[in-house]
C-alpha cells in the first residue's frame, strides 16, 4: 500500500516536472536552434507575468489621456489592446516564440509564412487542445475545438445548413427579425419626438441570437434568452482566466467555481430546450434536429470519441452554433455601425445604393449581391475591426511551413489585426478606413490575398461565412433605408480583447428616423 502511495506520487512529480519544464523546454530548444528568438519564460506561467506588465504600462499611459468622446481619430488599436505582441515583433523580429504557461506559441507575422498556413489542408494542423480544455466550459468539443475524423464528422452534419444555396432561403427571416428592432426604434424616437440614442451592439446582440435560434433551432430570442445571457457572461469570466497553467482549471476558486455553475446551467438549458423541440418540432428538419439525429448514432458511429456521451454531442455543438452564430456577427455589425456612424460620406454612398436597388423594401437575396458599395464597407469594417483576434493551430505531428520545422506539440499563431495593418501588405494608409480598397475585390486589397482573415484560414475557415455576410448585409440595409445615424457624444472608442475584439463601453449612436 505504502509502496503503491509512493509511486504515484514519484508518477505524479515526474509528470509535473514535465509538463512544467521538460516538455517546454524541448519544444522551445528545437525553435531556437532554428534561429527563432523570443522573450524568455517563466518556470510556471511562461511569459504571462511580462504581458500582464507591457499591458499595465499601456493602460496606465492611456489613464494619462484625456478619452475620445463621440470621435473615432485613429483605427491602430491593437498598440493598446496587443502591446506586448507589437514590442515583441520589434524586438525578435516578424516570427517569434512565446509562452502561456506550458504552451510554447509560435508568433507568425511573415506574410509569406501566413500564405503558406493559410493554403494548408492537412489534419497534421489543427485547433489547440487547449481550446477543448481550458475553454471547455464555452466550446466543448464541438466543431469548432475538435479535430481529425471526429471534427470531419461534425463537419459533414453542419457545413451543408449554411451552403450559400441554404443561407439565400433566410434572407426573409433575417429581415423579419429585423424589422421588429427597427419598429422598437420607431416606437421610441416617436415618444422622443426626435433623435435617440441607442446602445447599437445591446440591440445587436439580442438580434444576432433571434436570427440564428430562428435559423438553426426553430424558436426565437424568447426562448432561448436565458442561454445567450449565461454564455455572455461566461465569456466574460472565461476571459479574465489565463491558459496554459496545467492543473489551473480545477483549483476551486472564485472564477472556476463560476465558471461550473455557469457551465451546468447552460448545458441543463440547451437540454431543456431540446426536449421542447422534440415535442414541439419533430419533424421539422433544422440544424438542431440534424444533431439530435446523428447523435442518436453516436454511440455506434466510429468518428465519435468513446467519451463523448449523446447529451454532449448536442450540447457542444449547440454552444459552439449558439457562440460563433451570434457573438462574433453581433460584435461585426456594432463595428459596421461605428465605421458608418464615423464616415458620414460612406454612410450617404451605401443608402444610396440601398434605396437604389431596393427603396424601401426587404432585399432579396440577389438585390444584396448588387450592393457592391455596402459590401466593401463590410470588409474594410472586418479589416479593421475583425471579431476573432487569432488565427490558432496546434502542430498535431511536426510540420513544415517556409522552411520552419514546426514541432508537435506547439501553437502556431497568427495576430490577424496586426496583420490586417501591415503597410507591406496593405500599404501606407492601412490604418485607415478606405473601403474602396476593395472595389475589385480581396484579390486587388492586399498584395497577399490570404493575408485577409476575418474568417479565419484553410480548412477551418469558418463555416458560417455567409451567413454572417448575408445577415451583416439584411441588418445594414434596412437600417439605413429608414435612419440616419452618427456617434453618440457618450461614445468612447476602446477596442479590447477578451477572447473576441469587443468594444470596451459599447457602441452608442444616435438615430433619427429618414
Amino acid at each position: 500500500m505504502i509502496f503503491s502511495l509512493v509511486l504515484c506520487v514519484c508518477f505524479l512529480i515526474a509528470w509535473l516536472l514535465d509538463s512544467f519544464l521538460g516538455r517546454p523546454k524541448r519544444l522551445r530548444s528545437k525553435l531556437e536552434k532554428q534561429g527563432i528568438r523570443g522573450p524568455s519564460p517563466s518556470l510556471l506561467y511562461g511569459n504571462l507575468a511580462e504581458i500582464k506588465k507591457i499591458n499595465n504600462r499601456v493602460l496606465e499611459n492611456l489613464s494619462k489621456k484625456p478619452a475620445d468622446s463621440g470621435e473615432v481619430k485613429f483605427h491602430s488599436w491593437p498598440s493598446t489592446a496587443l502591446p506586448h505582441l507589437l514590442q515583441w515583433i520589434d524586438e525578435y523580429g516578424p516570427i517569434f516564440v512565446y509562452a502561456t504557461g506550458n504552451i510554447q506559441i509560435l508568433c507568425v507575422t511573415d506574410s509569406d509564412m501566413v500564405k503558406e498556413i493559410s493554403l494548408c489542408t492537412s489534419l497534421d494542423l489543427g485547433k489547440p487542445s487547449y481550446l477543448s480544455k481550458d475553454r471547455g466550459p464555452l466550446l466543448g468539443r464541438g466543431i469548432l475545438t475538435s479535430n481529425g475524423p471526429y471534427w470531419a464528422h461534425q463537419r459533414k452534419i453542419i457545413a451543408p445548413e449554411f451552403y450559400l444555396d441554404k443561407v439565400k432561403g433566410m434572407v426573409n427571416m433575417m429581415a423579419e427579425s429585423t424589422l421588429m428592432m427597427l419598429e422598437s426604434w420607431e416606437t421610441k424616437a416617436e415618444d422622443l419626438v426626435g433623435k435617440l440614442e441607442v446602445k447599437v451592439d445591446e440591440d445587436l446582440r439580442k438580434l444576432s441570437a433571434d436570427i440564428i435560434s430562428r435559423a438553426c433551432f426553430g424558436s426565437s430570442y424568447a426562448k432561448g434568452e436565458k442561454i445567450f445571457s449565461a454564455l455572455h457572461a461566461l465569456q466574460r469570466v472565461m476571459s479574465k482566466v489565463v491558459v496554459g497553467v496545467p492543473g489551473s482549471r480545477h483549483l476551486p476558486n472564485k472564477h472556476n467555481k463560476e465558471i461550473w455553475k455557469l457551465e451546468s446551467e447552460i448545458n441543463s438549458m440547451i437540454l431543456e430546450v431540446v426536449k421542447e423541440h422534440n415535442q414541439l418540432n419533430g419533424s421539422k428538419k433544422d440544424l438542431l434536429q440534424l444533431i439530435l439525429i446523428e447523435a442518436e448514432k453516436t454511440r455506434d458511429a466510429n468518428d465519435v470519441p468513446e467519451d463523448v456521451s449523446m447529451d454532449k454531442f448536442i450540447v457542444d455543438n449547440c454552444k459552439n452554433i449558439y457562440f460563433a452564430g451570434h457573438e462574433t456577427t453581433a460584435i461585426s455589425a456594432a463595428w459596421c455601425f461605428m465605421t458608418l456612424a464615423s464616415y458620414p460620406e460612406w454612410q450617404a454612398r451605401a443608402r444610396a445604393e440601398v434605396l437604389e436597388i431596393c427603396g424601401r423594401n426587404a432585399p432579396d437575396a440577389d438585390m444584396l449581391r448588387n450592393m457592391k458599395t455596402l459590401t466593401m464597407v463590410i470588409q474594410e469594417t472586418l479589416r479593421l475591426y475583425p471579431p476573432v483576434a487569432f488565427v490558432v493551430r496546434e502542430a498535431l505531428q511536426d510540420i513544415k511551413f517556409k522552411g520552419i520545422h514546426v514541432p508537435k506539440g506547439v501553437n502556431v499563431q497568427i495576430p490577424i489585426s496586426i496583420l490586417h495593418q501591415k503597410q507591406d501588405l496593405w500599404g501606407s494608409d492601412a490604418t485607415l478606413f478606405k473601403p474602396d480598397r476593395f472595389a475589385k475585390g480581396i484579390a486587388r486589397a492586399c498584395k497577399i490575398p490570404q493575408a485577409y482573415l476575418p474568417f479565419g484560414v484553410g480548412a477551418r475557415t469558418c463555416l458560417g461565412q455567409n451567413f454572417a455576410m448575408m445577415e451583416l448585409k439584411v441588418i445594414l440595409s434596412l437600417v439605413l433605408a429608414k435612419f440616419s445615424f452618427s456617434l453618440a457624444t457618450t461614445y468612447r472608442h476602446s477596442p479590447v480583447f477578451r477572447l473576441v475584439i469587443l468594444p470596451e463601453f459599447g457602441v452608442n449612436i444616435t438615430v433619427e428616423k429618414l
